[in-house]
């Protein structure tokens, strides 16, 4: 079902921009894709059944587009109702496709249990709620010997109005689910053999990491490496619960194993996560020393447009961020401006090497930073944590700092 969510996505634009007929078409495509893979599964008795529900579904659906091109206005609260079609559909036909292998599977709506605020597209779980509502629902399944399906990315506000995580939001909810239940292991299956050295897609040669720390994976999961949601780690850190990645294409791999205790074997460097397409904002302050407050106002200017930053390093006049969220970019310049000289520099790279050794060993650090030394760096910086050292680069030279950086720590 790969690329449906994209194409609810698409099909809502279309029909809140007058284009009905485009946006008809798609769904007539996805309610026949989505019938063809229930045949695929299950009998034919069943899938007569499944088919009624996918039918149904889809009417719901274009009975939303038609009121979205009357409108001409796709609210946030609507493109939720639209996104989660496909996770709700899908998780149903996983559910018929068990029992029609003999297994006891048994469809729960994720709306019912995933309990979230009502920030729409990019909701937060309700922690308290959420475990309660699976502790009513999917427990009891699990005690009578069923087995639960759960579409994840899918949730809703405790007055049952559709909600998303956000795009990855999958994991997350699976995390959700495993903390809430208090299981003794989170698998998360993908289509990688684990948590890599690097992204394999940049670097082909990336080797398997066999075990790593929720610190660790916290911070290449918010740093790029695409195998993880950045959010997946916190319902598992939270009730101290392991968390396994697997490949689902080859089930007899070990996978990644993370848990709250570093690897026994601690190696300089754990893995590397990068991040393209990133933007650096310069922000100089108009007096010769900065003022005070003049930080608070600069980080006010991006909470106000609920814009996150990824790296900061300042000096006495100037401080410098990156972020990878542009829609509200120009705004934010015009903001700052009101205080600030600014300017931007798009089409830079995020690189960062992550282990729990670069705590206790500063010379880690200067390793990372003299591999990279005929690379132009544009930003350097070492978090709190300690645990990982990032620097800014421009895009077009990231394939090489990452072999360079991969040779030294790696190979």
């Amino acid at each position: 079902m790969s690329g449906v969510t994209d194409a609810l996505l698409a099909l809502a634009a279309d029909a809140g921009s007058g284009q009905l007929d485009r946006a008809q078409s798609q769904i007539d495509r996805l309610r026949a894709r989505h019938r063809s893979a229930a045949r695929g599964l299950v009998s034919a008795a069943e899938a007569y059944g499944l088919g009624g529900q996918i039918v149904r579904q889809f009417a719901e659906l274009a009975a939303v587009a038609k009121a979205l091109a009357v409108l001409r206005e796709v609210s946030l609260r609507t493109l939720d109702v639209v996104a989660a079609i496909g996770e709700l559909l899908s998780s149903r036909i996983v559910a018929s496709a068990l029992c029609h292998a003999g297994l006891p599977g048994e469809w729960v709506d994720a709306r019912r249990v995933i309990v979230t605020d009502d920030e729409h597209t990019r909701a937060a779980p309700l922690v308290r709620e959420t475990r309660s509502a699976l502790r009513a629902s999917v427990l009891t399944l699990v005690d009578a010997g069923r087995v639960p399906v759960v579409g994840g990315f899918v949730g809703a506000t405790p007055d049952g109005h559709t909600t998303t995580l956000g795009r990855g939001g999958s994991d997350y909810s699976g995390a959700l689910v495993g903390a809430g239940l208090d299981a003794a292991e989170i698998q998360i299956w993908t289509d990688v053999d684990g948590m890599l050295t690097a992204d394999p897609r940049l670097l082909p040669q990336s080797r398997l990491v066999p075990q790593l720390s929720f610190a660790e994976a916290a911070e290449l999961a918010y740093f790029g490496a695409k195998v993880l949601h950045p959010s997946t780690i916190h319902p598992a850190v939270e009730r101290n619960i392991p968390v396994r990645i697997l490949n689902s294409r080859k089930s007899d791999l070990p996978g990644t194993l993370i848990t709250s205790e570093p690897s026994p074997a601690l190696a300089p460097v754990t893995a590397m996560a990068a991040k393209g397409d990133v933007t650096v904002v310069d922000i100089t302050s108009d007096r010769m020393l900065m003022a005070y407050g003049f930080l608070r106002r600069v980080f006010e200017v991006f909470e106000r447009f609920r814009t996150a930053v990824d790296v900061v390093t300042t000096s006495e006049v100037s401080v410098s961020v990156t972020v990878d969220d542009r829609r509200h970019l120009d705004a934010i310049v015009e903001a700052l401006s009101e205080f600030a000289d600014v300017s931007v520099e798009p089409q830079m790279a995020l690189l960062c090497a992550v282990g729990d050794r670069l705590r206790t060993d500063p010379a880690i650090a200067a390793r990372v930073v003299r591999v990279l030394e005929e690379v132009p760096l544009r930003m350097i910086s070492q978090a709190a944590s300690r645990r990982n050292i990032t620097v800014i680069l421009r895009q077009s030279d990231l394939p090489h700092a990452m072999q360079r950086l991969h040779e030294e720590f790696f190979t």
